[in-house]
């Protein structure tokens, strides 16, 4: 079971912003610049933190997978990061939650901390994981804590999950990065965050391969559109299809039944 561990809560914390249910998912809704500031101050004081972002993908997998949405309730920063979500959280709640994604704010944390921060990248080919490292040890001057690329059993409790966790545990990185896809990144970490030292986790994602150059991030006005998916999607269409292609209309269905159900719920007497 996973516990939140903020303590002395700096002057920004992320305790001051709305919380939302969004399809039995927690996420907060925190604007890209003050979630960067409270990552940097967590940094500084070497606290432990989690920190997860929902897709429209993670929602449709939280609607049947329980040990998602316990993740999201207790992790320490858990935000929204796709068009989708957006959209559907001003469709049930009424409010058009901030979105963003790790490339887009990570690079200014790690601007600001310079050589205080170490990173641990896990996850991705072993080429994309060491270029990565190495790109951004010299593009922000941050140590390399360790690399491991995503090719072994993440099997709670397996011979290769355990080794990896005594690596991480002697490294004491500030940051590691699980760049090792949805949802298996997010499984392990919740499997294995009571074992991990102080330090900030972030299910990163596509992280590891646009930090080592091997794909691009269309332009922001893509994603401001809501068709980042349809570009990923173009460049990706073998690995991608079934996400994008079946994932999406089972996601607006899950997000309509959803809207029924509140509906019920508030004409019913008894609720």
């Amino acid at each position: 079971m996973l516990s939140s561990s903020r303590v002395n809560a700096p002057a920004l914390s992320i305790e001051n912003f709305d919380v939302f249910n969004v399809m039995g998912v927690r996420l907060i809704d925190v604007p890209r610049e003050d979630l960067a500031d409270i990552v940097v101050q967590d940094a500084r004081q070497h606290a432990k933190t989690l920190i997860v972002n929902a897709n429209a993908h993670c929602m449709v997998l939280a609607q049947k997978s329980p040990w998602i949405r316990q993740l999201f309730q207790t992790a320490d920063i858990a935000f929204c990061d796709g068009a989708g979500v957006q959209l559907a959280s001003l469709f049930l709640v009424g409010r058009r939650l901030h979105r963003t994604t790790p490339p887009e704010w990570i690079g200014g944390v790690l601007e600001k901390l310079g050589s205080e921060a170490s990173i641990f990248w896990l996850g991705g080919s072993q080429e994309a994981v060491v270029k990565a490292a190495q790109t951004y040890k010299q593009r922000y001057g941050s140590q390399i804590a360790g690399v491991r690329n995503g090719f072994f059993d993440a099997t709670k409790g397996s011979p290769d999950s355990e080794a990896i966790l005594q690596e991480i545990n002697a490294a004491k990185p500030t940051f590691l990065f699980v760049n090792m896809g949805m949802p298996r990144q997010e499984k392990w970490l919740w499997d294995n965050w009571s074992r991990l030292p102080n330090t900030i986790a972030v299910t990163a994602g596509a992280l590891v391969d646009h930090a080592a150059g091997t794909v691009r991030r269309p332009p922001r006005w893509v994603a401001n559109l809501g068709l980042e998916w349809f570009v990923r999607l173009t460049r990706e269409p073998k690995r991608l299809w079934k996400r994008y292609l079946i994932g999406l209309p089972v996601f607006g269905y899950h997000v309509l039944s959803w809207k029924i159900r509140n509906l019920l719920k508030r004409s019913d007497p008894k609720a």
